[in-house]
């Protein structure tokens, strides 16, 4: 944990002071040897509204948090009730099938910042990558990740891109007649495999024609076996 503590302490200030985010799980998912990491895009939201939430002091949170907790499960993203909204629901579901325990999951996005639209993060994306990596590197080589599961195409597209992964493995497309959204697995010559998801928001992965944990577990499978 100190490689990944010491990366965190190295972003500059004008990334703590941006409207964001950095880690979606506690300590507990940071330590050991973990087999996958799960990586969304950026967080969501008006950056001038929440101009208060940033990713500084959502660092100085990880740091203070000892207990497992999972944005995932612990957090009320539903705002007319207390229960767990769509995207919580199917990760949780995702997790399930897997048969890992998501408070010990490793989480975060690929960048921190927050955004309004994909097409604001976009507009700044090689800075924004070169900032937040070393963070994502510390990560992967500190916890041995095997695995990156990420949460769209445009995050296992850049995900693939810094860590070379090019070499299809598998794919599930969803079995509805008028769409046929894809997710892919990618291997790289580390022998990591990069997963692309469907994104969560807008698939719903607890109905079986869209649930795409049944590419993903024979791949861990794999993972363990090797």
């Amino acid at each position: 944990m100190i490689k990944i503590t010491s990366a965190l302490d190295a972003l500059d200030d004008e990334m703590l002071d941006r409207s964001g985010s950095v880690f979606y799980s506690s300590r507990p998912a940071f330590s050991g040897k973990r087999q996958i990491y799960l990586l969304g895009l950026n967080p969501g939201g008006d950056p001038i509204t929440h101009n208060d939430d940033t990713v500084g002091k959502r660092i100085n949170e990880w740091k203070d948090r000892t207990e497992p907790y999972s944005s995932y499960i612990n957090e009320n993203w539903s705002e007319a009730s207390d229960q767990p909204n769509a995207t919580q629901l199917r990760i949780q579901h995702l997790f399930k099938q897997l048969n890992r325990d998501l408070l010990l999951t490793p989480a975060s996005n690929v960048i921190f910042a927050r955004t309004r639209s994909e097409d604001d993060l976009i507009s700044e994306k090689a800075s924004l990558l070169d900032i937040c990596w070393p963070v994502h590197q510390a990560v992967i080589e500190s916890l041995e990740i095997d695995m990156i599961i990420c949460l769209g195409k445009t995050a296992g597209n850049w995900v693939r891109e810094k860590t070379g992964a090019h070499n299809c493995i598998a794919e599930f497309k969803e079995c509805y007649e008028k769409r046929s959204w894809t997710s892919t697995a990618h291997s790289a010559e580390s022998g990591k495999i990069i997963v692309t998801l469907t994104h969560p928001s807008r698939a719903n992965w607890t109905n079986t024609c869209a649930d795409p944990s049944p590419m993903v577990k024979p791949l861990l499978d794999m993972l363990q076996i090797s």
